[in-house]
């Protein structure tokens, strides 16, 4: 076993030669080898490269020290310097982490540099948004400039991905070469969506951690915890996201950590694979929308009555569709960080792009709480102008929220529990990403005020709570709510999407009502046939007992509501929030003056305007489309194009399009045969989940075009990533004509659609023109490398500015 340590320090003193060209004398050998123990040795090492003025060297060991000594399950090794008989398999991994972090010293060489932000707002620039702000600090161009329709690229702080949709990006991944990653410690992958320790063994889930695996390994990921560690967005929210960060993610609640005040934004898996690979993307910037919160909410009502609230009131995909949300106002102060987080994660169901709250002393102390430095030190405190230009402004009274639920199947059916008080339920559920620590803590107290009144549960029925990762299944343990959890019927599983998502080994069956503290509650989200309705954690836990649907207001009165705001920390966080210590606020910086950069944005647009459009046909070899309207109506969501129990098997467009719309429209793809290869459909195309096989099952079944009055962000970001058509049409004349079964025909070249004698034009963006002429993303990064979204996003025929020449050759592989 010595032999094995030694050998151990050995490999990461030649790590530290061959990675960052230092070379220790035969006295610090010495020094470092006078323990027998190798994290004695580390530390040794540590502090030798500290004295010798390697300070980023010295906390690349000591973050490796960090993780060995951690907990388990607070994502470490477990282990410290009297821990006897370490396995060849610690030191393997104790090896692997020194190189991860050493090379993630490259890796952070690599990112752009930032000049410095402003204390005070310069002179003549435009009132600015939050997330405005936030897209200047990342603009590649640092113009600190900007306004909604400019497009945009922009550097990536973190990429982030679940094992399910890391399937789908490791094939784009392949597909582009294997170039490898930008930054081995800003990418986080989680095993949360399929895995499940009682079904690990089957070949496709195994499959699934394989190739999680082989990414922690290929790639030297600093932060990886492995499967049912934690839900992707519940520890990434609560131990990395920092204010201010532009964060990229391949599922559609990465928006959660714009609680934090980020951007976070969930994109289609091959979108997610290009910032991953070059750092980079793009963006036409948004508009937004600004929710303002005022008044008091009453105890015990959370962020997920306010997200319910906010959903009856504004409705989905109405005032933030395609917009970004920000929230502000007076009632921010009430809102823990927790309550923003259930409140952010549910905007994707508003219909908006990502949801971020103001950052104030709230925010600042829910960062400085965190484990470790590294995570709290990259923090920039934006917010928006008083002057900012919101599309629109809608006030929402906290005081006016109740406990609500949403009915199946739409997320924006809310009505006040007692409306449905009574409903017999097969199961209740609490987890799923929306569901914060905070949330858990107050079930597990109603269900405890539940017991203490004699109330205990029927046999009947099924319930189930999920915790969103180990760190907080540690503390309702150390807290003895876990106890409670189990004394009131519930079963606690491993850290995973379980039932809200459907696609794993929590299946509700055909015909079961559920209550569910998660987000979604389409058709067939919670197992096939089934119907889910969503509530707080506190509702389903005071519905509970007798399995059928109950206001929790009573069970709520009476818990000590001193011992609640102890156990969630509310008092030192309205104690930050009403401090009369101000947070410094700061501004982009400006590169150039306001006039020159007006200029420059008109001249920019005049050129785009004017310019022709140049498409491949999507690779076919002709011009203009034609066939058969398929009439389809609002709100078709990925869930039902492409359902969650295919997504795992079918790995190429054939297979999943043999299961588009299969549950909700069966003879959709039988007509699609038949020649109505044109989908026409209302609003919010492709809302819900951001998976992209919901373009691949339409691409697979044989659809050539899809047309909408508006489609969901992410959807329409896949369409052109993919191959597929998408075109936006408003004008209602078209869609008097387009009657199902009606000849239609689209003139790609002339961008005119042609039916029943009208005819009707449409628009592309910029990089849909881009995207289609160079046969989709991946096509695109194999001519220009990472030189791709510059050369995609600079105008044509622009004087003065010169578009990047694609490299000669091939392109697989990047220089770093």
């Amino acid at each position: 076993m010595a032999e094995s340590k030694e050998s151990s320090l050995v490999q990461i003193i030649q790590l530290l030669e061959e990675t960052r060209n230092i070379l220790l004398d035969e006295a610090h050998l010495k020094t470092i080898s006078e323990s027998t123990h190798i994290l004695s040795q580390l530390k040794n090492l540590g502090e030798i490269l500290q004295t010798d003025g390697h300070q980023r060297e010295a906390n690349a060991v000591n973050d490796v020290l960090v993780i060995c000594e951690q907990p388990t399950d607070l994502g470490g090794l477990g282990l410290n310097d009297k821990s006897k008989n370490l396995t060849p398999d610690h030191d393997s991994e104790i090896v692997f982490l020194a190189s991860a972090w050493l090379e993630s010293l490259n890796s952070a060489d690599r990112t752009k540099f930032r000049p410095a932000l402003l204390s005070t707002r310069p002179e003549g620039r435009r009132g600015m948004t939050l997330s405005e702000k936030i897209f200047a600090l990342h603009d590649v161009n640092q113009t600190g400039f900007l306004s909604p329709g400019d497009l945009i690229r922009v550097d990536v702080d973190w990429v982030i991905a679940s094992e399910a949709s890391w399937k789908g990006m490791e094939k784009t991944y392949d597909r582009l070469g294997q170039p490898g990653i930008f930054r081995n410690d800003r990418f986080w992958l989680a095993g949360d969506h399929v895995v499940d320790p009682r079904i690990t063994k089957m070949p496709q889930v195994k499959a699934l951690i394989d190739a999680s695996e082989r990414a922690k390994k290929v790639f030297k990921m600093t932060d990886y915890q492995g499967m049912n560690y934690t839900i992707l967005h519940t520890e990434f929210y609560r131990e990395r996201a920092q204010p201010g960060m532009l964060i990229i993610g391949s599922d559609s609640h990465t928006c959660s950590s714009g609680a934090v005040g980020c951007l976070s934004i969930g994109l289609g898996a091959a979108d997610v694979t290009m910032p991953l690979v070059t750092g980079e993307t793009w963006f036409k910037v948004p508009e937004s929308v600004n929710v303002r919160l005022v008044g008091q909410p009453k105890p015990g009502i959370g962020g997920k009555d306010v997200i319910l609230y906010i959903l009856q009131q504004l409705k989905r995909n109405t005032v933030a569709s395609e917009r970004i949300v920000e929230y502000t106002g007076p009632g921010l102060k009430y809102l823990t960080s927790d309550g923003r987080f259930a409140i952010a994660n549910m905007t994707t169901e508003l219909g908006g792009i990502t949801g971020v709250f103001v950052p104030d002393k709230i925010t600042e102390s829910f960062i400085q709480k965190r484990r470790l430095p590294r995570h709290k030190t990259s923090s920039v405190y934006f917010q928006p102008d008083e002057d900012a230009q919101y599309t629109e402004t809608c006030v929402i009274d906290l005081g006016n929220v109740h406990s609500f639920i949403a009915k199946y199947p739409k997320p924006d059916d809310v009505v006040p529990v007692p409306e449905c008080e009574g409903m017999e339920l097969d199961g209740c559920f609490i987890g799923a990403c929306t569901t914060a620590e905070e949330d858990l803590i107050l079930a597990a107290m109603v269900l405890e005020e539940g017991l203490k009144r004699g109330l205990q549960p029927v046999k009947s029925g099924h319930r189930k709570v999920v915790p969103g990762s180990l760190p907080i299944l540690r503390r309702l343990r150390e807290l003895g709510l876990a106890d409670i959890y189990e004394q009131a019927g519930f079963e606690i599983g491993v850290p995973g999407c379980s039932y809200c998502v459907g696609m794993s080994a929590d299946q509700a069956k055909p015909g079961e009502v559920w209550i569910s503290s998660q987000n979604r509650n389409f058709e067939n989200r919670m197992g096939k046939g089934s119907f889910g309705s969503l509530g707080s954690a506190a509702t389903v836990a005071a519905s509970s007992f007798e399995m059928r649907l109950k206001d929790p207001h009573e069970l709520l009165a009476s818990i000590d509501l001193d011992r609640w705001d102890s156990l969630r920390g509310v008092s030192k966080f309205l104690e930050a929030g009403n401090s009369e210590n101000e947070l410094k606020y700061v501004e982009p910086h400006v590169h150039a003056t306001i006039e020159s950069n007006i200029s420059q944005k008109q001249k920019t647009e005049n050129v785009a305007a004017a310019e022709p459009t140049k498409i491949n046909s999507l690779g076919v070899g002709e011009e203009t489309l034609s066939g058969k309207v398929n009439r389809l109506g609002d709100y078709i969501d990925t869930d039902a194009l492409a359902p969650a129990e295919f997504l795992v098997r079918s790995t190429a467009n054939e297979e999943i399009g043999q299961h588009c719309l299969e549950y909700t429209l069966p003879d959709f793809r039988q007509r699609v045969k038949d020649g109505f290869n044109i989908v026409v459909a209302g609003t919010a195309f492709g809302c819900g989940s951001s998976r992209e096989q919901a373009v691949m099952a339409l691409l697979g079944c044989g659809v050539q075009c899809v047309i909408a009055r508006s489609f969901a962000f992410i959807f329409q970001r896949n369409m052109p990533n993919l191959g597929l058509l998408g075109i936006t049409v408003s004008d209602e004349s078209f869609y008097e004509a387009a009657v199902d079964g009606a000849q239609i025909s689209i003139d790609l070249h002339a961008k005119v659609i042609e039916i029943s004698g009208k005819k009707i034009g449409f628009e592309l963006s910029q990089m849909e023109h881009e995207l289609f002429e160079h046969g989709g993303i991946a096509s695109a990064f194999n001519k220009f490398g990472n030189k791709l979204f510059e050369a995609m996003t600079t105008p044509k025929n622009l004087p003065g500015v010169n578009r990047p020449e694609p490299p000669a050759g091939p392109h697989t592989e990047l220089q770093w």
